[in-house]
């Protein structure tokens, strides 16, 4: 049988990487995909070192491999929204096949790529789009399918979680550690997508999609950033025996699905606390098959390349297949999609952790907890410090029980209104993941 031709676009960390395990691995994944996997041609702007193509032809035109009629599977690693879209919307429209690793493409666009692909009878494949050589796509997709998804919990930037782990086992400042970020690679210089939670939530966009059966809606996702996390809240955290993680959480409740990306406490004994560094991990709970955990390289060239190729087998594999009978893009035969709305974060509910400067004035902590129970809040736990000697503020952590965010907000407008409360009350929620 003869070979299946690729063109890949794009020649940076993953596509070099992606080159290469076929180059290498061409023998093994030909045994796995029933037919040899040929790169017939590359598109990149400039010449990769870590790459030798050889002999392959290269375009500096990314169209002209969605044009090209030799091309079988057009795999998409330039990143970015308009060329990449335009790119892979060719590429359908030339009844292509396409392989993509761009989270932000299907997070905004993928409702549309994937109807002008049913019309075309192609495949598109983003396993490598959702923390990188994890297969936590198909495993939601197909590993799960006798499941209702409860929940989905990850860490899926490994930026914010090397910042993060070296604030808690260093003490270090966010800046310092940004900075350090910064010069191993892990951030751009404009780390604005990483550390606001933007990356992650295209990454929980399309997760929650695939979990619950609902169109991608990356636009009512969500996000809050780690910019304004101190080394003293990671500190207290741990005093109560919780981590603070860069969470994506997406969880369907009877009013709607939750879609949300910010700084959480988890328990310090649940094993995604422990992932450390630039690692990713995602929770996922059924309820038939109970918590699941996918840990793992959530970014890097072979470890995304390995998503990438996996991909490549699995469309060689189904290209000759009736279109009706494959997988669906988002598990859920496009025609049974549910409407169920994405919540905002007004009517989504967690615990929280708050921290509170106090003046150190008898009476407070009865004004604050008066605060909190004419709002239906419970207080789980309390840690007072003694004044600190540069403001003589008194700081008060307390941990709450689960409650709407809209009290919260309520509760905290209140408590910041009090006389003897100074500066803003910080606030980060709560996960138990239970």
């Amino acid at each position: 049988m003869k070979p299946v031709k690729v063109g890949i676009c794009g020649l940076g960390t993953v596509g070099s990487g992606t080159f290469n395990v076929l180059k290498r691995n061409a023998e093994e994944i030909a045994r796995r995909a029933g037919r040899g996997i040929e790169v017939a041609q590359i598109a990149q702007r400039r010449p990769n070192p870590q790459c030798d193509t050889g002999s392959t032809p290269i375009t500096a035109d990314v169209l002209a491999v969605a044009d090209n009629p030799e091309i079988d599977i057009v795999v998409e690693l330039i990143g970015g929204y308009t060329l990449a879209r335009e790119l892979v919307l060719r590429a359908i429209a030339n009844g292509k096949h396409v392989v993509t690793a761009n989270k932000a493409l299907i997070a905004v666009h993928g409702n549309e790529i994937f109807a002008k692909a049913r019309e075309q009878g192609v495949i598109v494949a983003f396993e490598a789009s959702v923390a990188g050589g994890i297969p936590v796509i198909k495993a939601l997709r197909e590993g799960l399918a006798a499941n209702r998804i409860n929940w989905v919990a990850g860490i899926i930037n490994g930026t914010g979680n090397f910042i993060l782990s070296e604030m808690r086992e260093k003490g270090r400042t966010f800046p310092d550690v940004l900075a350090e970020a910064q010069a191993l690679g892990y951030a751009e210089a404009d780390p604005t997508f990483d550390v606001e939670g933007i990356d992650a939530a295209h990454k929980l966009t399309i997760l929650a999609s695939i979990a619950f059966g609902i169109p991608l809606q990356f636009d009512k996702a969500y996000t809050e950033g780690i910019t304004r996390l101190t080394t003293a809240d990671v500190g207290y955290a741990e005093a109560l025996g919780y981590r603070i993680k860069h969470l994506g959480v997406a969880r369907s409740t009877a009013q709607g699905i939750e879609l949300r990306v910010h700084p959480t406490l988890i328990p310090a004994d649940r094993l995604i606390a422990n992932v450390n560094g630039v690692m990713n991990a995602v929770m996922v709970n059924g309820d038939a098959v109970g918590s699941t955990l996918f840990y793992g390289a959530g970014a890097g060239q072979e470890p995304t390349a390995s998503a990438v190729v996996a991909d490549l087998v699995d469309v060689v594999r189904a290209m000759t297949s009736d279109p009706e009978n494959r997988v669906p893009h988002l598990a859920f035969q496009p025609d049974a999609l549910s409407d169920h709305p994405v919540l905002s974060i007004e009517a989504c509910e967690s615990a929280y952790y708050l921290r509170i400067q106090a003046k150190d004035h008898p009476g407070v902590l009865a004004q604050v907890a008066s605060i909190l129970s004419a709002r239906g809040i419970n207080i789980e736990s309390i840690m007072q410090k003694e004044a600190e000697e540069h403001d003589g503020l008194v700081p008060m952590i307390l941990l709450t029980h689960r409650v709407t965010e809209r009290h919260m907000v309520e509760a905290i407008t209140a408590l910041e209104a009090l006389d003897d409360v100074v500066g803003d009350v910080v606030r980060i929620r709560v996960e138990h993941l239970n």
